[in-house]
């Protein structure tokens, strides 16, 4: 019975929105949610993009009081120091390494790839956090869109391109929003070059699609070394995605926007617990598996989703052979 009313409880928050998302859910859904990860046994290398600020830094951070060396990715070398030293202020003792690297880039994922595979033997988690809401159409240096690059095709190349390093204990995070929600899969232009472009739209659009994406890979990712592949949403957190992005409605939620490490919460579980490895493909939050669609009965069609697995192999050359 007490499993029962608590699964009602929590499908109740997941359904109504703004308790849920906000650090009502966390603060009442902590009181029956999976346990907390334990300390990694030995030494793991963990890898977060986005870590200069934000979620990354606070997943960064959690990870570190585990025990992980944590490899914090990030546009600005100056803003990766700051974070370091933030988090070896609060984590004396934290193993960091700072990489500097735009995941929007492709050809500066393919130089972080090659830096990482030369210097380690395995990689315990890749968790993607880096994460943009471009104000107006902006293209990378391959001519792709920007919010469509740093979601979507950078973190499947670094991921495919750190295959190698993963073993049966490995696992890939995809950090989605529940933004994603009311936004369809796109049949076709996946990279908003028609029409009026808006910002908010195009990170909606691309949230989706690591939701998808996620599905795609746990698919082909099935060797007996593979990672597991999920994606989750962190609710709705005060972080610079939040506040400086949608300044409005940062300031309108503020009184009940979750703290940076309660959004990171569900990442770091992810990452460190041993559950989600009993799965693969899931969308996340709280701790839990959710929809991927409300209502229930909506579905991305067949033809978006291999719309968007093209477009991906495409700009990104890569091969799950």
């Amino acid at each position: 019975m007490g499993n029962f009313l608590t699964g009602v409880l929590d499908e109740a928050l997941d359904r109504t929105v703004v308790p849920g998302y906000s650090r009502i859910g966390s603060a009442v859904r902590r009181r029956f949610w999976a346990a907390d990860p334990a300390p990694f046994p030995a030494p793991i290398d963990v890898i977060v993009t986005g870590g200069s600020s934000g979620l990354g830094a606070a997943t960064a951070r959690q990870l570190a009081v585990l025990g992980a060396r944590v490899h914090l990715v990030g546009r600005s070398a100056r803003r990766l120091d700051a974070s370091a030293t933030e988090i070896r202020h609060t984590v004396p003792g934290a193993e960091l390494v700072a990489h500097e690297c735009d995941m929007s880039d492709l050809d500066a994922v393919a130089a972080l790839v090659t830096t990482l595979t030369a210097q380690l033997t395995s990689i315990h988690a890749v968790v993607h956090c880096a994460g943009v809401m471009p104000p107006e159409r902006t293209e990378t240096a391959q001519k792709h869109e920007m919010a469509f690059a740093t979601h979507v095709l950078g973190p499947v190349a670094l991921t495919i391109g750190l295959r190698e390093l993963f073993d049966a204990g490995s696992r890939v995070v995809f950090v989605s929003s529940g933004g994603m929600y009311p936004v369809p899969l796109q049949t076709t232009d996946v990279e908003f070059a028609h029409g009026e472009y808006s910002g908010l739209t195009a990170y909606a659009r691309t949230k989706r699609m690591q939701v998808v994406i996620t599905e795609q890979l746990a698919e082909r990712l099935t060797g007996p070394d593979d990672p597991v592949v999920h994606s989750m949403h962190p609710g709705w957190a005060a972080t610079p995605g939040v506040t400086d992005s949608i300044p409005m409605f940062g300031s309108v939620m503020k009184p009940i926007l979750r703290t940076a490490d309660d959004g990171a919460d569900t990442i770091v579980w992810l990452a460190a617990a041993d559950q989600p490895l009993a799965s693969t493909g899931m969308f996340w939050h709280d701790r839990r598996p959710r929809p991927t669609h409300y209502p229930s009965w909506r579905r991305d069609s067949p033809e978006a989703r291999e719309a968007l697995w093209s477009a991906v192999v495409e700009a990104t050359g890569i091969d799950l052979g």
